[in-house]
C-alpha cells in the first residue's frame, strides 16, 4: 500500500492467538500506520515470530477476556488515534483512504464503526446479518473510548459520539466448516461461563426455542436464503452454536448445584 500523507498519526492495534495462517496477510495491510502494536495471546505457533517481522512492539498477554486484551493493546499505543483490527481481518485501501480523509477533514466523532465484509465457504456473504456487520468502533480517539472487560462479546464505552464509515474491512472468520466448529467450541464455553456468572437461569425450552429462532432469524428475517447454500449452512451452524451454548450452560448449572 502507498502511504497517504496526513497530520494525524494512527496506532494500529492487533490482537491474535495462534494466527500463523492469518497474521502476515493482516499486518501487510497495516504498513501505512504510524505505529503497529500486536498483543499475542500466548500463541504456541509462529504468530509472535511473524509479527516481529513487522514491528518490535509485540506483547504476550494471558487471556482474561477479549475486552482486556483489546485494552492492553490500546494501552501500548502511543498515538492519539487507534485503529483496531483482528488477525483475520484486512484493512482495504478504501478503508485506509476514508479514515485518513475523515481525520484530515476534521473528525465529527470520537469513534467510528467500520463495516465488515465477511467471506465464508468461497463467497462474500451479503445477507444473513453478516453485512454491513458493524460491531464495536475500530477507529477511535484513544482517550475517548474503552472496551468493557467482558470475557467474550465485549462492549465499549465512548465519551462522545460514534460515527460510521462506509468502506468495508475484509473479514475471513473461518477457513472452513471444521475451523468454525473449532472456534465454536471455545466461544460456546466462554459464553456459557459468562451467562452462568451473570446468574442467567437455564430452562429446558432454551435448547429448542433459542436454536430454532437463531436459524429463523438468520435464514429468513435476515435474508440468509439469498446467500444460497452457504447461507443455509451458516444459519444451521449458528443454530447449532446456540444449542451447544445452552447445553454447556446446563452443564455448568448442574456442577454448581452439586457443590
Amino acid at each position: 500500500m502507498n502511504r497517504i500523507t496526513s497530520l494525524p498519526k494512527i496506532s494500529a492495534v492487533v490482537i491474535a492467538r495462534n494466527e500463523e495462517r492469518n497474521i502476515r496477510a493482516c499486518l501487510e495491510t497495516l504498513q501505512w500506520a504510524d505505529e503497529l502494536v500486536v498483543v499475542d495471546n500466548m500463541s504456541t505457533d509462529g504468530t509472535a515470530r511473524i509479527s516481529r517481522e513487522f514491528t518490535d512492539k509485540v506483547y504476550r498477554q494471558e487471556f482474561t477476556g477479549f475486552g482486556r486484551l483489546r485494552n492492553e493493546g490500546v494501552a501500548h499505543a502511543t498515538h492519539d488515534w487507534v485503529f483496531s483490527l483482528d488477525a483475520d481481518e484486512r484493512a482495504t485501501l478504501e478503508v485506509q483512504k476514508e479514515l485518513y480523509q475523515r481525520l484530515q477533514d476534521g473528525p465529527d466523532a470520537q469513534a467510528y464503526c467500520i463495516p465488515r465484509r465477511n467471506h465464508f465457504l468461497g463467497k462474500w456473504i451479503k445477507y444473513s446479518g453478516w453485512y454491513p456487520d458493524y460491531r464495536h468502533p475500530q477507529l477511535f480517539y484513544k482517550n475517548s473510548m474503552r472496551y468493557t472487560e467482558d470475557v467474550i462479546h465485549e462492549g465499549y464505552e465512548v465519551d462522545g459520539t460514534v460515527g460510521y464509515l462506509r468502506a468495508p474491512i475484509n473479514h475471513y472468520p473461518f477457513r472452513d466448516i471444521q475451523h468454525y466448529l473449532e472456534k465454536m467450541n471455545r466461544y460456546t464455553s466462554l459464553m456459557a461461563e459468562k451467562m452462568n456468572q451473570e446468574g442467567r437461569r437455564f430452562r429446558v425450552h432454551q435448547l429448542l426455542t433459542h436454536p430454532s429462532f437463531a436459524f429463523f432469524k438468520m435464514f429468513c428475517m435476515r435474508l440468509g436464503f439469498l446467500d444460497g447454500t452457504p447461507g443455509l449452512i451458516l444459519a444451521g451452524l449458528y443454530a447449532y452454536y446456540t444449542f451447544v451454548k445452552y447445553a454447556k450452560l446446563w452443564e455448568l448449572v448442574q456442577v454448581d448445584q452439586k457443590r
